[in-house]
């Protein structure tokens, strides 16, 4: 778990860098950062999603995993989640529509990094390694890459990306733990179908960013479950 701890300090750091950032430079300049950050969070997640050797398998993942996700109204959830933190921290804000509209902000930066901080193949083959071989280096490196992209999301979308740290810790942290108990149960090529599933949410966040359209990144996420279902089923098909 001491990486995992290292990963959301991390965060937590390149997150209260990039609020100073996001105070000292003028909105223009502050959208000149989220372009950036939106074309690179594409970029990651096309890499992801080239992964994938199960195209088919993809495509049905993500469409039965958005139904589910809208029928559940997850999004909704994540949303109401952040928009709760912020009025546990920020009590004393009066205006209500100023108040709202932060509200919104923070759920929003606090949704997106979560996603972006925990599906890619590094949290699902770093927490393994880490909690059956006790090498950290992977999730390590990758709380070099996660501080870092903190500073430029908290610089574009403000504090609520911060408080991903906490979804690193519950997410990250219990796939370390169970990683003994999980591992017989996923091979290497789960691995690579499941990031790839993540590569499609990472390149939603990046659409999200560059205002082509405003997706609804959380309703994905049972995708995952979607995939690994598939996954499991695999085999049979060639009986």
């Amino acid at each position: 778990m001491i990486a995992t701890y290292i990963n959301a300090v991390a965060v937590i750091a390149g997150a209260l860098i990039g609020l100073l950032l996001r105070r000292a430079i003028a909105d223009r300049f502050r959208d000149v950062v989220t372009s950036g950050i939106g074309v690179i969070t594409l970029v990651l997640g096309f890499r992801l999603g080239f992964e994938s050797q199960q195209i088919v398998y993809l495509a049905l993942s993500v469409a039965i995993g958005g139904l589910l996700g809208e029928w559940w109204k997850i999004e909704q959830g994540v949303t109401g989640l952040g928009a709760a933190l912020h009025r546990l921290l920020w009590r004393r804000e009066t205006q209500a529509e100023a108040a709202a509209d932060s509200r919104r902000g923070f759920a929003v930066a606090f949704l997106n990094a979560s996603v972006l901080f925990c599906v890619g193949a590094m949290t699902l083959v770093g927490s393994f390694r880490a909690g059956v071989d006790g090498d950290y280096e992977l999730i390590l490196t990758k709380s070099v890459l996660d501080g870092f992209m903190a500073v430029l999301l908290t610089a574009a979308m403000g504090i609520g990306v911060a408080f991903a740290s906490l979804v690193i810790l519950v997410y990250q942290g219990g796939l370390t733990l169970l990683s003994r108990v999980l591992q017989p149960l996923v091979s290497a090529e789960l691995m690579a179908e499941l990031s790839a599933v993540g590569g499609v949410l990472i390149v939603m966040i990046g659409i999200n960013l560059l205002g082509l359209r405003q997706l609804k990144t959380a309703n994905f996420l049972p995708a995952f479950a979607v995939m690994a279902a598939l996954m499991a089923v695999h085999p049979l098909a060639f009986l």
